[in-house]
């Protein structure tokens, strides 16, 4: 079959790619810049449609659909102001650019649907299945609970919920009964579901793993898989999903904004009504995976550094900047005013590859090469203020690619070997960037460059930076300092090409 996936470079879209390359069909992925999806191990197999679902102009839209069999629609704008608008919007475009290019089917993976009033995480959710179920083209609606995988928002926010509170307050929400799904399960329905459904069928099915827990067992039991004592859980009435989602974003790396909509969600039981997918897709010989083992699954990818893909690479601040060859942007009429720079090198006796292995690794578990508290308070500072902090982390502790997230920057541009450029996205009154390169001067001696342009938004950019301008010699310049000294010690033993593991390999966890 010829497949359009969209949310390609979202935790669910981006393992289903391969997965379908595996079972054979031809994939088209449409994004909203085809940059993000350059460096992906799968990128040479696919067709690569630039596109915006939520465009005025459905040019790119049109065009991605043509000859497409399956369309599967992936995105959502959790997290967004007016995320209800933004969804039904994209809902809509995609149903009638579907029904004037002909395609044989929409596959759209979504939430339960709870009896009674629904959040507005829920609402927009189902809004979005009915969109496609009343449209001219068949849709396949897919209605799942929390999915648990390596990286995804609802593990990862149960995992350092669990991990880091011993002792918790908790909602009453807790008690409510939910049907968790492994994303293998997942990705094994929406692969399926290309081929299985005839045409006739145009319907939703609630799909869910074989356990019913409630939030309050599930951190229970992941703190027995995870070999940590068990937690004392101590349910508070009064605190509301607000105060809950607040509590969430500070202890977690998923921030406030996305925090809100999932917990909102907790707060009605999500447990599936019928399973009557297994007509069409019948459940695995040995059955669907429980939690227990989905959980083991996803702590071993984590453990392996072997994620594929992670909520947070989904979520981007902005438009890529120009072409790698092009300047940080310090030209006034660029930004429509002044740009700050601190720019610093440093030279090592280092090869050019061994400097660019600490360049690529930097951040993470890696840390940033200067002071470990300076770093910590800037990511704590962003967190109370609502941005995501530096708890994000790396998806591979040795490997980047353009447009993932690395702690509380986003990779904007990178060129191996040579440059890596990254783009802030914690809270401040204007926009940053930091460069980083791997050169050799005249003399073939190698240097570390490192450049950091801060173009601010108002009086309040021109404060802060003069504001925190004192601490750049501290934490920049020892930066610089410390990212050449480890060059020295960096191995220079080739390591394995990006892309030498295809995703049909994977066992997704």
């Amino acid at each position: 079959m010829r497949c359009l996936v969209t949310g390609a470079t979202g935790y669910v879209g981006g393992r289903l790619v391969p997965r379908l390359l595996a079972a054979g069909h031809e994939v088209r992925c449409l994004t909203r810049d085809a940059r993000r999806l350059r460096d992906v191990p799968w990128a040479a197999r696919v067709d690569i449609a630039q596109g915006d679902v939520t465009a005025e102009d459905d040019t790119g839209l049109t065009a991605a659909l043509r000859g497409i069999d399956v369309a599967y629609y992936l995105v959502h704008a959790l997290g967004q102001e007016s995320f209800e608008d933004v969804d039904r919007l994209g809902a809509l475009n995609f149903a009638i650019a579907c029904e004037r290019a002909g395609v044989e089917r929409i596959v759209y993976l979504g939430g339960p649907v709870p009896p009674g009033h629904a959040s507005a995480h829920l609402r927009s959710r189902a809004e979005v299945g009915d969109i496609f179920l009343r449209c001219a083209v068949p849709a396949t609606v897919l209605r799942a609970a929390v999915v648990i995988g390596s990286g995804s928002a609802s593990f990862e926010m149960l995992r350092y919920l669990t991990e880091r509170l011993p002792v918790m307050v908790t909602p009453s929400w807790v008690r409510n009964r939910i049907q968790p799904i492994a994303i293998r399960d997942v990705l094994r329905y929406l692969v399926s579901a290309a081929t299985v459904f005839p045409p006739p069928v145009n319907r939703a099915f609630d799909i869910g793993g074989p356990d019913v827990l409630t939030y309050a067992e599930l951190m229970h039991r992941y703190a027995r898989i995870a070999g940590l004592p068990r937690r004392v859980l101590l349910p508070v009435r009064a605190l509301t999903p607000r105060l809950s989602s607040y509590w969430v974003g500070l202890v977690t790396p998923v921030p406030a904004g996305i925090a809100k909509p999932l917990v909102g969600s907790l707060i009605h039981e999500a447990v599936c009504t019928e399973h009557d997918i297994a007509e069409y897709i019948p459940d695995p010989h040995d059955g669907l995976t429980g939690f227990d083992a989905a959980v083991r699954l996803a702590l071993r990818r984590i453990r392996d550094a072997d994620v594929e893909t992670r909520w947070e690479d989904s979520r981007r601040s902005g438009a890529f900047a120009a072409a790698p060859s092009d300047p940080l942007p310090s030209d006034p009429a660029w930004s429509g005013g002044s740009a700050y720079r601190d720019e610093r090198s440093h030279y090592t006796a280092a090869a050019p590859e061994q400097l660019w292995r600490v360049i690529e690794s930097i951040g993470g578990e890696h840390g940033w090469y200067s002071s470990r508290l300076a770093w910590a308070l800037r990511g704590a500072v962003d967190r109370l203020a609502g941005g995501v902090g530096l708890r994000r982390g790396r998806r591979d502790p040795d490997r980047l690619y353009a447009g993932e997230a690395l702690d509380f920057w986003r990779v904007e541009e990178i060129v191996p070997g040579e440059l890596l450029r990254l783009r802030a996205e914690m809270r401040m009154p204007g926009r940053a960037w930091l460069e980083l390169r791997a050169a050799v001067d005249e003399e073939d001696r190698t240097v570390y460059e490192q450049v950091l342009v801060f173009v601010p938004r108002g009086l309040a950019g021109h404060l802060y930076w003069r504001s925190v301008a004192p601490l750049h010699g501290l934490v920049f310049g020892r930066m610089a300092r410390n990212v050449a000294r480890a060059a020295l010690s960096v191995r220079t033993a080739p390591r394995p090409a990006a892309g030498s593991s295809t995703g049909s390999r994977r066992r997704p966890g």
